[in-house]
């Protein structure tokens, strides 16, 4: 497997990641987040272009971010406040930020975008580094659904609108859970594709991960807007807690 590059999915959608995300619930996780910081300051990784670090920081909340895209953060730097938020570039299981931090947050899968378990381990780790005691660390992910490949690949139509299609393919390799995933966007200006790997973990994984970091799971749900977690849930949001 050639050597990880942290910068390499920036790099290759950073001039159109802001219109690949504007339909994910942003008002839902920045109420949250700004309500789990409980005034203290916030450490994104994978900061990106400020989804949610911008709006976080809009509510008053000192942000600051590691991100491994210089792409992305140029991105980040035109927009309005962006040139305010301190942003440490680098692997964000290794890189440190100066400071500690109420919150930490890893949002929108990027947990599975470090290649082994071993990293993801040491991502948790660095998360509860940077954090205050009691403070908190949040993951955003989607529940792996192997039934969901045939012959270890697929493709689907994620979305559909009068100015851009996008649909999936990936392969999947159960025994060392990893899932290569191009997606192909076509609109007007032609066809994009967005290629990524990802090396996902269930739930329970991640709350081993936690506990190897000194962290407790506090919360999970399947959205930001709160709804419970359960067997049918797709996706989940959880909180882990740094012993005070």
């Amino acid at each position: 497997m050639p050597a990880f590059d942290a910068s390499a999915y920036g790099r290759g959608i950073a001039d159109i990641y802001d219109a690949t995300v504007r339909d994910l619930p942003t008002e839902q996780a920045v109420t949250l987040l700004h309500e789990l910081a409980g005034g203290g300051p916030v450490l994104e990784f994978g900061i990106g272009t400020g989804r949610l670090a911008l709006p976080l920081a809009a509510r008053g909340l000192e942000v600051a971010g590691i991100d491994g895209s210089p792409e992305m953060v140029e991105v980040l730097r035109g927009k309005a406040g962006g040139d305010r938020v301190p942003v440490t570039i680098g692997d964000f299981s290794a890189a440190t930020a100066e400071g500690s931090y109420a919150l930490v947050v890893l949002a929108a899968n990027t947990i599975y975008a470090l290649p082994s378990q071993e990293a993801q381990v040491a991502c948790f780790r660095n998360a509860a580094a940077h954090l205050r005691p009691g403070g908190r660390f949040v993951v955003e992910a989607w529940v792996p659904d192997p039934a969901a490949f045939h012959d270890g690949a697929a493709l689907r139509l994620l979305s559909m609108t009068d100015d851009a299609v996008v649909a999936e393919a990936a392969v999947l390799s159960p025994a060392g859970q990893h899932m290569r995933t191009t997606r192909i966007r076509l609109t007007a200006d032609g066809v994009r594709l967005l290629p990524a790997d990802h090396r996902y973990a269930w739930p329970a994984e991640l709350d081993l991960m936690a506990r190897l970091a000194s962290m407790e799971r506090e919360h999970r749900w399947s959205d930001w807007a709160r709804t419970p977690f359960g067997d049918d849930s797709r996706a989940h949001v959880s909180v882990y807690r740094r012993s005070a």
